[in-house]
């Protein structure tokens, strides 16, 4: 049998609170495997009770880009974050198995092994519990609901498919395929989806040549003049915290981002920082894509938000840009591509 459904992680995610086992480790010791690094940037950090393995890579790999790993097999990892968008779906908000229409947009890719926090409102802390709390959640469908498959149904099915079985066996040893290996093999995959060729690197690596006169003209207007770099800092260009800037707060019933996950009444309709990497290809902007271009998205940031009740007044300050600084800061953003190596895999 070499057709079945199991789920997958992309876009905005359910939560997963349960306490999940370690996954089953192979016996034998595995060949150690050097994750691909930001250069110049500190060494991600990897879980202990998931050390990363190339046999771990190369099946996370597969199911990372296998339709048939969703509820209705229609979707894989891969469809919602493509390269041609900046590893995003291009779309407003973000659409799951079963056409699940869901409240925000697919957020990129890149780098997503160095975060501490997964998603717009950081409710998930590490890859493997973003991988469970998207199994079973709207993305891919597997909620056990509406005659739908449950997280253990979807994960079952692999095991009928001999290149998986296989697979599996090769990564963790003979045994069960269960839902905390499947989420231990992707969440390695997803943390070798690092930016490492990219202009910016090389230009903060002492290439000059590597931007154009007007990015780099660009760059010191963000850095200095518009002060991006209150929350766009660093080689990933992100602080990894959460700021309300205004977007959405004047809706009917706003999304209260991160404070709805806190608790906390001072981080009402905060998200969290997304990179710059990659961003010409990510419109439209925002965690609602309510931005249709990024001339559009950088004309509220410069302007410092859109106030609300609970606006970072700290970190957001109005620029007076002349429209020539203007282009130059799109000029630099749009010199921020990355280019995505990872070829698309033979499926078993």
């Amino acid at each position: 049998m070499n057709r079945f459904r199991i789920i997958a992680v992309t876009g905005a995610f359910a939560v997963f609170t349960a306490c999940a086992p370690a996954p089953q480790e192979a016996k034998k010791e595995a060949a150690p495997y050097k994750a691909p690094s930001v250069p110049g940037y500190s060494d991600m950090e990897i879980p202990a009770d998931n050390p990363i393995t190339k046999a771990k890579v190369d099946l996370g790999h597969m199911l990372y880009y296998d339709k048939r790993v969703s509820g209705d097999q229609s979707r894989s990892c891969y469809s919602c974050h493509v390269k041609e968008k900046g590893l995003t779906d291009g779309l407003a908000k973000a659409v799951g198995a079963y056409e699940a229409k869901l409240t925000r947009a697919a957020p990129t890719m890149w780098n997503v092994g160095y975060y501490k926090q997964l998603y717009w409102d950081g409710r998930a802390p590490s890859l493997e519990r973003q991988v469970l709390g998207a199994m079973g959640g709207g993305n891919m469908g597997c909620t056990g609901k509406d005659g739908r498959p449950t997280v253990d149904e979807c994960v079952a099915r692999a095991a009928g498919v001999d290149g998986y079985k296989k697979a599996f066996e090769a990564a963790f040893g003979p045994g069960p395929i269960t839902k905390e290996n499947f989420a231990a093999a992707l969440a390695s995959f997803m943390r070798t989806i690092v930016s490492t060729d990219s202009a910016w690197f090389k230009f903060r690596g002492g290439d000059q040549a590597a931007l154009s006169d007007g990015a780099k003209r660009g760059y010191q207007i963000f850095s200095e003049k518009a002060k991006c770099t209150n929350c766009h800092d660093g080689l990933l260009l992100t602080d990894q915290q959460f700021h309300n800037v205004g977007i959405g707060m004047d809706a009917p019933k706003p999304d209260m981002g991160r404070g709805a996950i806190s608790k906390d009444e001072k981080e009402s309709g905060a998200f969290k920082t997304p990179t710059l990497l990659d961003i010409s290809k990510t419109a439209p902007y925002f965690h609602d894509g309510s931005a249709a271009t990024l001339e559009q998205a950088v004309d509220v940031m410069v302007k410092g938000g859109k106030k609300n009740k609970w606006l970072d007044t700290t970190n957001l300050k109005a620029a007076n840009l002349s429209n020539a600084e203007v282009a130059d800061l799109v000029e630099f953003l749009k010199s921020l591509d990355v280019n995505y190596t990872i070829a698309e895999p033979a499926l078993p």
